[in-house]
């Protein structure tokens, strides 16, 4: 059986890279796309809404733009049509639509699709525990300079998993400039760095007296990416509706 998707944002980097991940995929076949730049070499049409979309499909992978993610959110519900959503950045509002979505509709929502960063955060979240009342916690994320929110929502995820599994949750500050910034003990600051073509680097950093421990992840491709947002369609095929993440597909490795 094959399964049909749309893929929103395809005309964007990262739907290039599953669009090529999919080229002779024996399963997931890209039967239409969404882009506001519809036009396209691409051998299947690309709509500038999901609205305009007339092509039945079997599931949607997103890696669009935050601005896009309700109206897709709002057709995969009249549809009863899978989510895969990529996109970061997202604001409260559309995070409370992907809650009241998973309640009829299977939805995959992750910050990260590697295997790789989720390995890091489950790493990030052990190590957080023995060293949380002597060590002070970083997060230093790297990305292109077209990456158009700060910080990542990996970086995000990170620092939410590490307060999940702490005794005393950190306040979460976000870089640090000024003359009277002497660091408390209960923050964590994220800090982002945009330059050239930095696919994406995460370090999480554990500093203690006269030791420093870092967990970090560097990204050489966004196919990493890619793959993960394919498998997560695969992975959605057969479930119930309900919300779903990386750590769901983690858990059966």
């Amino acid at each position: 059986m094959q399964i049909r998707i749309l893929l929103a944002g395809a005309n964007g980097a990262m739907g290039r890279n599953v669009i090529e991940v999919l080229e002779n995929h024996s399963t997931l076949k890209v039967v239409a796309g969404v882009d506001r730049l519809s036009e396209s070499t691409a051998p299947f049409p690309i709509f500038e809404t999901i609205e305009a979309c007339d092509v039945a499909v079997d599931c949607i992978i997103d890696f669009s733009h935050y601005s896009v993610v309700p109206s897709l959110i709002q057709y995969a519900m009249e549809h009863r049509t899978p989510i895969v959503i990529c996109t970061t950045g997202l604001t409260d509002e559309t995070e409370k639509h992907i809650i009241e979505a998973s309640k009829v509709i299977p939805v995959f929502r992750s910050g990260n699709m590697s295997l790789g960063i989720n390995l890091l955060i489950a790493l990030a979240k052990k190590a957080a525990t023995l060293l949380e009342d002597d060590f002070d916690i970083e997060i230093i994320e790297k990305h292109h300079n077209r990456k158009v929110d700060a910080p990542s929502g990996t970086a995000k995820m990170i620092a939410e998993g590490i307060n999940d599994v702490i005794k005393s949750p950190k306040t979460l500050l976000y870089g640090r400039h000024g003359n009277e910034t002497k660091r408390s003990t209960n923050e964590m600051t994220i800090h982002a760095v945009r330059g050239g073509t930095i696919v994406g680097e995460h370090d999480v950093l554990f500093a203690g007296i006269d030791e420093v421990i870092t967990i970090s992840h560097s990204a050489q491709s966004k196919k990493v990416f890619a793959k993960g947002a394919v498998n997560a369609a695969l992975f959605l095929e057969s479930q119930k509706p309900g919300l779903y993440d990386m750590n769901h597909i983690f858990s059966n490795i």
